[in-house]
């Protein structure tokens, strides 16, 4: 199969899957930039629970020692009366979610921009998120490769908007796949 052909359905196939034989598909990770289309939007998923391990973890990883996010005793006498989620953490999770299916195929992250944190998050909320494909281009300066821009939001199970930001990403055409020299 050609690489211009990965990720298409072929016959009966599944989305998403690359048939690489008879009844034999391999599982597709993100879009070359051929593929991605401006307006784009992609609803990530599963979500995921925010723990106590991942809040004290991050935070400690992250040197990000705030009482208001480790210290229980101290949290809970401050305005949220519980500790709060990091928002190293949340942007972890939100971004984390969203790789596979956005930048999957990436060659590298350009950049984040207008990171928003408009509502707090807390051990035991469920976090969701969806990105919209906002812009693309071919790079002029990296034959083969092009630029793509995506706005995404995290939210609660509820609704209640915790994170938005804006990130690009280099992604290579189909026509530079290197699919079939790694075994993708």
């Amino acid at each position: 199969m050609r690489p211009e052909q990965a990720g298409k359905p072929t016959g009966s196939g599944p989305v998403g899957f690359r048939r690489v034989g008879e009844n034999r598909y391999r599982e597709q990770v993100g879009f070359y930039y051929d593929e991605i289309v401006v307006g784009t939007v992609i609803e990530h998923r599963p979500g995921r629970t925010v723990t106590e391990m991942d809040n004290v973890l991050m935070s400690m990883l992250s040197m990000n020692a705030s009482p208001l996010h480790i210290d229980g005793a101290y949290a809970e006498a401050g305005r949220w009366g519980q500790p709060l989620v990091s928002s190293l953490v949340t942007l972890s999770i939100v971004g984390g979610m969203t790789a596979r299916s956005t930048s999957g195929r990436a060659i590298a992250n350009l950049g984040w921009e207008r990171i928003h944190l408009p509502q707090p998050v807390f051990v035991g909320d469920t976090l969701y998120a969806e990105s919209e494909v906002t812009a693309k281009r071919l790079s002029a300066s990296r034959p083969g490769e092009g630029i793509v821009s995506c706005r995404t939001i995290g939210h609660k199970a509820t609704g209640e908007v915790v994170l938005t930001f804006e990130r690009s990403f280099l992604v290579p055409t189909a026509q530079s796949s290197i699919d079939d020299t790694t075994g993708y």
